[in-house]
Parts: C-alpha cells; structure tokens; sequence
C-alpha cells in the first residue's frame, strides 16, 4: 500500500499556506475584515461539512455530544490559556489565548479528516483512498491559506505563519497513519472526531472571531466578509465533491 495518498493531502495544508507571502501591509479595516472572512469559512465548514457527514455516519444524539464535548474542551482550554485582551488600538502580538484557540480549533479539525484518508487507504475499495485524499487535500489547500491568513491577521511573522500552517498538515499525517495502522478499529470514532471539531471550530468564531472583528467600528464591512467567507467555503466545498 503508497503512502502517498496520506503524504499527498497533508502537504496541500502547508502549499495552501504560501500564497500568504504575497499579501504585504494590511490596514486596521483590512484586518477586521479578514478576520470576519475566516469565521465565515470556518462556520460554513462547520454547517456545510463537519455536522452534515457527523450524520450521515452516525446519528443525532452522536452530533450533539461531539459538538458539546468540542465546546466544553474549547472552554476548559481558554480557561487555562493566559489570555491577553486584544486592544483596539494595539492590535495581538501573535501571543494571545485567541491564536492559539485558532490553532487548536484548525488542528482538532484536521484529525477526523486524517483518520478518513488512513482508513480508506486500507479499505476493501482499492479506488476509495486516492479518491478521499484528492478531495481533503483539494479542501486543506484552503484551509492552509486560512491558519496563514488568520496569523498574519494576529501580528505572526508570514514564515511563522507558513510553519504553523504546515505543523496542521503534519497532524493530519500523524492521524493518517493511525488509522493504516488501525484500520477499521478506529472507524466508529469518525463521527464524534467530526462533530468534535464542528463544536471547537464554532466556539473559536463566536468567542473570539467575531467579536474581534466587530469592535472597532467596521461592523458592516466584517458582516459582508463573513457571508462572503460563508460562501465561498460552500461554493468550494460544491466544486471539489
């Protein structure tokens, strides 16, 4: 059995990742918007992806506690992270509760995704594991450009960005090769792992995105980012399944 299917959509997280080198110099309304850009994204892959497949292999009762049990770690997490209130006239240092929150969310996201690429990589379907990893690793391209884009939004050097960027991609590998591993053991546990990450990634933008994006004065021009962000996660999402 290649490898390479699992190798494959991991690196597309930290390829995603690079074309955060082209933007240089973003205003303070520039940052607000991006920000309420990301949590569209991150609610649409929420709605749109997570929550619907959570269902589709399981059922409701299964969704609502993945979902709660991603929500209450989120808050145990945020409860023991040294926060640092973000000023409005100063924006993050790139060392707030909020980034690391953000990389948490991305990463917690990333593992069900991994699992799902190694299980079917040693599936009884030969054609099923190339196919898995092509669409998550066409999906990771953005995802990759998200961490990126949000870090730079928070202060992070673009190189720190990138790392941080592919360090998801590499959990996602590590999880990839759990489940060649275990194969079929580690099945069942998909569809928490989905709602799981469902529930983080919504605690992280209600808490923490949009608030943010919304304090300075720019409410309006974040709420048309955000559903701008909303849809084009949806309209990706359609064009690669």
């Amino acid at each position: 059995m290649s490898l390479f299917p699992i190798l494959f959509s991991s690196l597309c997280t930290g390829l995603g990742a690079l074309p955060i080198l082209l933007i240089k110099n973003v205003s303070h309304k520039g940052k607000d918007v991006l920000l309420a850009y990301t949590a569209g994204i991150m609610v649409a892959a929420s709605a749109y992806g997570l929550i619907p497949s959570a269902i589709k292999l399981s059922n409701l009762t299964v969704l609502v506690i993945g979902i709660l049990m991603g929500t209450l770690v989120l808050t145990l997490l945020e409860s023991f992270i040294p926060h640092v209130d973000l000023d409005n006239s100063k924006r993050s240092t790139g060392h707030s509760s909020v980034v690391i929150l953000f990389l948490i969310a991305m990463s917690l996201h990333n593992l069900p995704e991994g699992l799902s690429v190694g299980i079917s990589n040693v599936s009884s379907s030969q054609d099923l594991g190339p196919l898995v990893a092509f669409a998550i690793g066409l999906q990771n391209v953005p995802d990759g450009f998200l961490v990126a884009l949000f870090l730079v939004t928070q202060n992070v050097s673009r190189v720190k960005a990138i790392l941080f960027a592919a360090l998801t991609g590499v959990i996602e590998l590590c999880a990839g090769l759990i489940g060649v591993l275990f194969g079929g053991s580690f099945e069942h546990i998909i569809p928490y792992g989905l709602a799981f990450a469902a529930g983080s990634m919504l605690f992280v933008v209600y808490k923490e995105l949009i608030p943010e994006s919304h304090g300075d004065g720019n409410e309006r021009a974040s709420t048309l980012a955000f559903i701008i962000g909303f849809l084009s996660m949806v309209i990706l999402t359609e064009w690669f399944r």
